[in-house]
């Protein structure tokens, strides 16, 4: 899950899966819209949405290798530092 702010709210955040996100526009506010049709006004701007749900999907692979006793020194390729 990715950690948001909802705009013109309290400043405590939410998390939302982002396998239920269809799209993150800036009009100028950003707008998530979720796979329900569901419309949610956030404070994070869309790149960084992009780099929080890429940050999670990595995880994710991450984990994955982990469970599966692989080496956790392979980086995966394209992924190099």
């Amino acid at each position: 899950m990715i950690e948001l702010h909802r705009l013109g709210r309290e400043s405590g955040p939410f998390l939302l899966n982002p396998d239920l996100i269809q799209s993150v526009e800036a009009r100028p506010d950003t707008i998530v819209t979720l796979t329900s049709g569901e419309k949610l006004s956030i404070v994070e701007r869309p790149i960084d949405v992009r780099q929080r749900i890429a940050q999670w999907k990595s995880g994710l692979l991450v984990d994955a290798l982990r469970a599966v006793g692989l080496d956790e020194s392979v980086v995966p390729m394209g992924r190099r530092r």
